[in-house]
């Protein structure tokens, strides 16, 4: 009877343990991310997970045209997901002065 409880125990402390160190932080790390998308505009300056850095010109659903480089001529569709950092306009302005 006490071995059962015993393994009852241990198995809910080991699901606890998950939840809080393995799925919560994902979970907020998600939320993060989504939100960070939400504030995406047009002219924002991004960094991609190719590490990359491009001007927003384009946003849909899904996907956001990119510009890259100094010629203006480099465009391209990429996903919403491969956008890691995102810099206002404002803020670049900012960091400067």
């Amino acid at each position: 009877m006490n071995s059962t409880i015993f393994s009852i125990g241990y198995i809910a402390i080991i699901l606890v343990f998950f939840y809080f160190f393995l799925i919560r932080p994902q979970r907020q790390e998600a939320k993060k991310k989504e939100s960070m998308l939400a504030t995406l505009a047009v002219g924002d300056s991004v960094l991609t997970t190719a590490g990359f850095y491009g001007v927003v010109i384009g946003i849909s659903d899904d996907t956001v045209i990119l510009e890259f480089g100094n010629n203006k001529n480099c465009r391209i569709p990429m996903q919403k997901a491969a956008i890691v950092q995102i810099e206002k306009p404002e803020e670049a302005e900012d960091s400067e002065n």
